[in-house]
């Protein structure tokens, strides 16, 4: 089943702002094609469900023609600044020649379902954001609509999977630390790769209720174990058995898939929370607990190839 796109063209329609880095308030949206996004890091704004929402691009030198895409989810209590800095998709970028898209969640969070934070007890729209956010990237430069990926980290990694679940955006997604909250029966098919650390104590990778992040203990996950969320996406996408190798601390399981899809989990024994080869987590991470990110992966160069093999 695919999503109808109207609601992203309404929204996109409805984004009276494209913010330059420079603070240039009232810059039109551009015409496809149009080549206005900046080379380098830039910030803009639209509006979406009547909130004014925000995101950080990255454009490398001498990108031309329908790029691809990948947004880039960041954690909770993080921003989309914070995830440019620690997971290096910039770099990532200019080695692969594709265009990095960092949104900010609202107070810090997305609602991914039953987390997290204000936007799940507010009901934000954060599928209806990252859809118009799209489109509205797709205003000014083109996009390669086929090769259109999401990423996210804890938090953000529970949106990109909810993103695969309702919307027919991305043709691929990868989820680190993260695990399915929402429903997917109506999934399009899309090839999935997870990572998960075996030592995640905030999100087990066994399931059920995890550490609590804030000192209140509000802020708690409880979700499939990391296993049956893979499971999951190889029901959806008509999958063959897994096969599975290890080397050092890394185990890769492998399932071949309908279409020319694949869907993968990449486990990291005794890794915690935690996007492996990132930097430190932010401050609020680091009080609570959260334990230096493991050497053993480079998650974004994975992602990346595992991304760039897929033609969706």
């Amino acid at each position: 089943m695919r999503f109808p796109r109207a609601r992203a063209v309404r929204a996109c329609l409805a984004a009276v702002l494209v913010v330059a880095v420079g603070g240039c308030l009232g810059h039109a949206l551009g015409t496809p094609g149009a080549q206005s996004i900046p080379v380098g890091q830039s910030t803009q704004g639209i509006e979406s469900g009547g909130i004014n929402r925000t995101f950080h691009l990255y454009r490398p030198q001498g990108l031309t023609g329908a790029a691809p895409l990948v947004v880039m989810l960041h954690g909770g209590f993080g921003t989309g600044q914070q995830a440019e800095r620690s997971y290096h998709w910039d770099g990532e970028a200019d080695a692969g020649h594709f265009l990095v898209a960092y949104p900010d969640g609202l107070d810090r969070a997305w609602n991914a379902g039953t987390c997290c934070g204000e936007p799940q007890r507010a009901g934000t729209d954060d599928v209806g954001f990252v859809t118009a956010m799209v489109g509205a990237i797709e205003q000014q430069m083109p996009i390669d609509r086929a090769r259109v990926y999401v990423t996210g980290m804890s938090n953000g990694a529970m949106m990109a999977l909810r993103l695969g679940c309702q919307s027919d955006l991305f043709a691929a997604i990868a989820p680190v630390a993260g695990t399915l909250l929402t429903d997917c029966s109506q999934a399009r098919r899309a090839s999935v790769l997870q990572i998960h650390g075996t030592a995640d104590d905030r999100v087990p990778y066994g399931g059920g209720p995890g550490k609590a992040f804030s000192r209140n203990g509000t802020a708690r996950v409880d979700g499939l174990s990391v296993p049956s969320v893979n499971a999951t996406w190889r029901g959806i996408d008509a999958c063959g058995p897994p096969t599975s190798t290890t080397t050092g601390d890394v185990t890769t399981q492998l399932a071949a898939c309908a279409g020319g899809r694949t869907v993968e989990l990449i486990s990291v024994a005794g890794a915690g929370h935690q996007w492996p080869g990132g930097e430190p987590s932010p401050l609020a991470e680091r009080l609570a607990g959260i334990p230096a990110p493991s050497t053993a992966l480079d998650a974004t160069d994975t992602i990346w190839r595992f991304f760039a093999r897929d033609r969706g």
